[in-house]
């Protein structure tokens, strides 16, 4: 297969030979447009007779955004997608709210890169339906290949609002001429820029496997959007026309915001409230006009596509007439302020929408982006917090994404806690540099100091001039961490081992019949394959290992089922010494008290995921669960472990839906009309394949896509009991629990275990906690008595604490652990050697006898 660098290359060269194949000419030829061929190879259309270049900012040499506004319509920020959808909606197009920036329905990408995103994969492979065949949305989206230009560029951003005209129409419904005077009649009568003033690029797109022509819109250096006409699918057998045709136009509304304006920046017309804000908290004084001036050479800046860019700097500075250093001086103050600014907008999404800042996966590039800001912030010494900047940008944006002001306490303490990791490394960064300081401090050196340790190049910078030396820091640095990090998730990943797979063709798919009824235990089935130990039913009530959820056992005509998993859509049986041959009648039996004991560890996690969202915040989404006939487990998102208190209050909750003995509700709904009643909360623990899904939902408590075996009855789940917890990775805890009989067989064994411990400490269990500190303390002394120093207080026995604690044993078995720093496993064991030790040193400090 090729890669789509290669396809698009291959499809520009075809597109472009035959034009009015692929592009909207006749539009173009009625509005006056001429085809031109750049110098840069790229064939454009221009009004403009006279017009040698393409536009693009490297043949143009800069933009020319603010030195005169070609817009004849000035457009707020908010009143781009307002005056956006409401053209495009007496043109038939639907305005629908945007995605969360957290892309849990697309297992292929962590976070909303692009409008189109919203749809993908489903939508555009035609599996499912789309909210509607032509609709446009304010998709907010994250992209970090740009990190380094952030402020400096005067354009670049992290995070951004990509408008979407989207169609998925049938081939004979396509109308490309007419897609593309929507948006035209946009630019020029909406935003109001004249003919002369736009550059329309010819160009091609490829990406997840589809392809086909774009056309991209210029003006004055400026590349407000494209419209990518998603036409072909690759295949293995080459070009495949799409059964569904596909229109992709990303529409940047900050850039249009920006371009309507003419203000200096980009940043300038997407947050003035935030920027005015950040100015009177830093008392920064702003040259507006050097700004004005400077401002069409800082494309120039850019960090991806320069070697040197002290050198560029030079040269705007000859063209300003200013002096580098000087010019440097009162420019880079604020563009770190514009960085803090956008990263803190970035951030604000990314939180709302349930991601976190951490050291893996998509988090990893938040937790760059935060230090990053917060690096200026101790650069210049201002006295700002980003949880205030991100509350000024909720407040801003109220009228276009009214949801970013709720949570807001939520968003306070998370970004309070990324800052106190952020200055905790910055005191590991002083030992480190200490200790290093006279080796030499190469770019790798700094990308591994920031990988491994969280320590920011500015930081070891400042560390490091204290010390008298000078450091250099990469112009695109932040990209390479990325790229860095990229790599080292590419090389960790782990790959699935698959089995020798079943020849299936021509077999009969399985009907499943657990969905319904846990209770479902008895069944009558025909047997449609049958390998060695392997049986396929026509219908069957045996659930398959899958969603982290185990099998279940039972016979089938008596045979002892080992094993049950799927292939495919082929529920296949493991069941060793069986006679059967296709055709046979099968009569099947689940083990009631297995199933069961699954279906009320299933629908726990579910209520303990509710709890925990209910008990900590809208940032715990599931990660990952496993249910056993012992006991289950879940990983959530939470920026820290958890304490004994959030752990009750959870397990509290949990218990109090038990009791409340709400239904349990099961039912297959179509994706698309699934999303748009619950949204992607849907999503838990990873994205549920198929045109349907099946929702479980608690009502007013919990609702999720799972294919496993539930209780009717959340009071069917009995008695929940946590376990314990653990940080399973930055930013994922693991909770470990038990429901039903796994869980009274538990708390029988806590009580075996407490009264065993109160008989190693000879008192009642009242007195457990109080004689364990007191064998803690004394155990201490002793051995600073072995070590030769005076110990404090007796050492003997017997114990004699009164200290009295009346609670249940699982309140008192963990905090008996946590004196003795151990696991309730070893707790006894660890007792017995506390006492032993205590016993030893007794007799060792006794005065020997005089004979």
């Amino acid at each position: 297969m090729k890669s789509d660098k290669e396809i698009k290359k291959e499809f520009k060269l075809e597109a472009s030979k035959n034009p009015e194949k692929y592009y909207a000419t006749p539009v173009l030829k009625a509005k006056g447009f001429m085809r031109k061929h750049c110098k840069c190879g790229t064939y454009y259309w221009t009004v403009n007779r006279a017009q040698k270049t393409c536009g693009d900012p490297a043949c143009l040499g800069g933009s020319r955004v603010a030195i005169d506004n070609p817009s004849k319509v000035k457009l707020s920020y908010a009143k781009v997608w307002q005056e956006f959808s409401k053209m495009f909606e007496k043109r038939g197009y639907r305005p629908i709210n945007r995605y969360p920036v957290v892309s849990r329905w697309n297992p292929t990408t962590d976070f909303t890169m692009a409008s189109i995103a919203a749809f993908q994969p489903f939508v555009v492979s035609g599996e499912v339906e789309p909210p509607a065949k032509k609709l446009v949305i304010p998709q907010f989206c994250l992209r970090f290949g740009d990190i380094d230009n952030v402020g400096i560029t005067g354009a670049h951003c992290t995070g951004f609002v990509m408008i979407g005209q989207h169609v998925f129409v049938q081939p004979n419904d396509w109308d490309q001429n007419k897609f593309f005077t929507d948006i035209y009649d946009f630019v020029t009568m909406v935003v109001g820029i004249p003919n002369h003033e736009l550059t329309l690029h010819e160009d091609a797109w490829a990406g997840g496997g589809n392809f086909g022509p774009c056309m991209e819109f210029f003006s004055r250096g400026v590349e407000l959007f494209n419209q990518v006409y998603m036409l072909f699918e690759q295949t293995a057998e080459g070009r495949r026309e799409l059964d569904i045709k596909v229109l992709d136009m990303g529409l940047g509304m900050e850039r249009i915001a920006w371009f309507s304006q003419a203000t200096p920046t980009l940043y300038d017309a997407v947050f003035p409230q935030v920027l005015c804000k950040l100015e009177e908290r830093t008392d920064m004084k702003y040259n507006a006009e050097l700004f004005r001036k400077f401002s069409p050479y800082a494309p120039l800046l850019n960090a991806d596509e320069v070697d040197n860019i002290d050198a560029v700097w030079e040269k705007i500075a000859q063209k300003l007439s200013q002096d580098v250093n000087e010019l440097r001086s009162m420019i880079e103050p604020m563009t770190a302020l514009y960085s803090i600014a956008e990263h803190s907008r970035a951030l604000l999404f990314a939180i709302h929408d349930g991601a976190l800042p951490s050291n893996v996966g998509g988090g990893y590039n938040l937790r760059v982006i935060l230090r990053r800001a917060l690096s200026f912030i101790d650069k210049h010494q201002w006295k700002v917090q980003l949880k205030e900047v991100a509350r000024w940008h909720a407040q801003e944006l109220k009228m276009l994404f009214p949801e970013l002001s709720e949570n807001l306490q939520q968003i306070d303490i998370i970004l309070d806690v990324e800052t106190k990791k952020y200055y905790t490394s910055k005191e590991k960064a002083k030992n480190i540099i200490e200790r290093m300081i006279q080796k030499e401090i190469t770019a790798e050196y700094l990308l591994q100091l920031y990988d491994s340790h969280g320590i920011s190049p500015e930081t070891v910078r400042q560390e490091a001039l204290k010390l008298g030396k000078k450091i250099m820091i990469p112009d695109n640095f932040y990209a390479r961490v990325a790229a860095l990090h990229e790599t080292q998730e590419q090389k960790t990943a782990t790959k699935r081992t698959v089995g020798s797979l079943l020849s299936l063709s021509g077999v009969e798919e399985t009907r499943a019949l657990y969905f319904d009824d846990w209770r479902l235990v008895e069944f009558e089935g025909t047997a449609v394959f049958v390998s060695d130990d392997k049986v396929i039913l026509d219908r069957t009530a045996f659930y398959p290992t899958s969603g982290g959820q185990e099998h279940d056992l039972g016979t089938v005509n008596g045979f002892e089922v080992k094993d049950v998993y799927k292939q495919g859509n082929h529920i296949v049986h493991v069941v060793p010494n069986q006679r059967l041959r296709i055709g046979d009648r099968v009569e099947g039996l689940v083990n009631e008290k297995t199933r069961q004991q699954l279906a009320q560890h299933h629908t726990a996690t579910h209520i303990i995921n509710g709890a925990a969202r209910e008990v900590l915040g809208e940032h715990v989404w599931q990660a990952g669960a496993a249910k056993t006939v012992e006991k289950a487990r879940i990983d959530i998102t939470h920026f820290d472990n958890l304490t004994q208190d959030e752990l009750d209050r959870i397990e509290a909750r949990a218990n109090l839906v038990v009791e409340e003995n709400k239904p349990v509700f099961k039912r297959f709904v179509p994706r698309h009309l699934a999303e748009a009643e619950y949204g992607t909360r849907l999503y838990q623990g990873g994205v549920a394949p198929g045109k349907q899904l099946r929702i479980v939902e608690i009502p007013g408590f919990d609702v999720e896509a799972c294919g496993g075996t539930h209780l009717n009855m959340t009071g069917e789940a009995g008695r929940i009991k946590i376990i314990k917890s653990s940080k399973l990775q930055d930013g994922i805890v693991r909770i470990e629990f038990a429901a039903g009989n796994a869980a009274l067989q538990l708390m029988n064994k806590e009580d075996s275990l407490l009264n065993e411990i109160a008989r190693l400490l000879q008192c009642n269990t009242a007195l457990v906690i109080g004689r364990s500190e007191e064998l803690f303390v004394k155990w201490k002394a002793a051995k600073k008595l072995a070590k030769g120093q005076a110990p404090q207080g007796k050492i003997g026995l017997p114990l004699r604490s009164t200290k009295k604690f009346d609670g249940q044993s699982h309140e008192i078995v963990p905090a008996v652990a946590k004196i003795f720093s151990t696991q309730p496993e070893h707790i006894t064991k660890t007792i017995q050697r506390f006492l032993d030790d205590l016993k030893k040193a007794q007799v060792q400090g006794k005065p020997s006898s005089k004979k």
